[in-house]
């Protein structure tokens, strides 16, 4: 086992320094994909609002670097990493991540909705670059304009579609989690990420609401921006039995997508709509919290 853990490190590091040479940050991830540098900052008093700027590697997605001798050493500190992540909205590409997600506990299908959305607002995603996950759905890499910052969501645009932008993250083609590996899809390999669709830009940037307490249609307090409405949602339809199960990986996604404590209320106050308590649900996306960031 120790040396097939050697070789996946060694192969995941020679794909980082791949993607690294052709302009795309990265960083090294673990078998759970997330950041595999534990965070120089764990026993802090929380909040922690350091991004790197303490100059030790240990920050996830702002670890992300094109520099070959800063990847090395990267993986050097981390030699159980297993894959890399690919740090979206940073130059000189501006990737975007189109996440279409496959889960069962979605019952949706994700690559239908997008299509419909394309056909709803008038765009085509062009050939581009697509990466296959283990789960059976697919990651599409499109490129942003500069000025132009993409927020990460969860949901928002329709159940099973995640958006990575700023802040967030894609694991890169070649990385080994414990349920598979990421490869590219036949016939992608040689292309580079396509600019965004304007129409569907657009729909990825929508304008902010005033900060305040606007509710959903169903009395469910909304995100900033209606983030993350699917996971809201998704612990909205928990039966008895499965409450804390499914608020607890509704919050982790939240977390891994960078706008957990942006949606903690509205978790809450869905959580509590389904029969936890508010101390129960607080407990439940304190756990997630924690589990996410820890390993970061």
């Amino acid at each position: 086992m120790a040396t097939i853990d050697r070789q996946t490190a060694t192969l995941a590091l020679a794909h980082a320094l791949s993607a690294a040479g052709r302009g795309l940050p990265v960083f090294p991830l673990s078998a759970t994909k997330l950041p595999a540098l534990r965070s120089p900052h764990r026993g802090e008093q929380p909040p922690v609002r350091c991004r790197g700027e303490c100059g030790l590697p240990g920050h996830g997605v702002h670890d992300a670097t094109t520099d070959p001798a800063t990847v090395r050493a990267l993986f050097a500190a981390a030699p159980r990493a297993t894959g890399y992540g690919i740090a979206c909205g940073l130059a000189p590409h501006q990737l975007i991540g189109i996440d279409l997600d496959v889960d069962i506990a979605y019952g949706n299908d994700s690559v239908g909705a997008l299509r419909q959305l394309a056909l709803q607002h008038l765009f085509t995603i062009p050939p581009t670059v697509t990466v296959l996950t283990p789960s059976g759905g697919r990651h599409l890499w499109l490129t942003g304009p500069a000025d132009t910052t993409v927020p990460n969501s969860a949901g928002r645009l329709a159940p099973g579609i995640d958006i990575r932008g700023n802040g967030g993250y894609l694991v890169g083609p070649g990385s080994v989690t414990a349920h598979g590996r990421y490869r590219l899809a036949p016939g992608t390999a040689h292309l580079t990420p396509a600019p965004c669709p304007r129409a569907l830009l657009r729909l990825l940037t929508p304008s902010r609401r005033p900060a305040g307490t606007a509710m959903g249609s169903a009395g469910t307090p909304e995100s900033p921006g209606r983030r993350g409405e699917g996971l809201i949602q998704f612990v909205l339809a928990a039966h008895e039995g499965q409450r804390n199960t499914r608020l607890f990986w509704a919050a982790c996604r939240a977390y891994e997508h960078g706008f957990g404590d942006a949606l903690a209320d509205a978790l809450t106050a869905a959580a509590v709509r389904t029969g936890l308590t508010e101390q129960e649900a607080r407990a439940a996306i304190a756990s997630a919290e924690r589990l996410t960031r820890g390993r970061g």
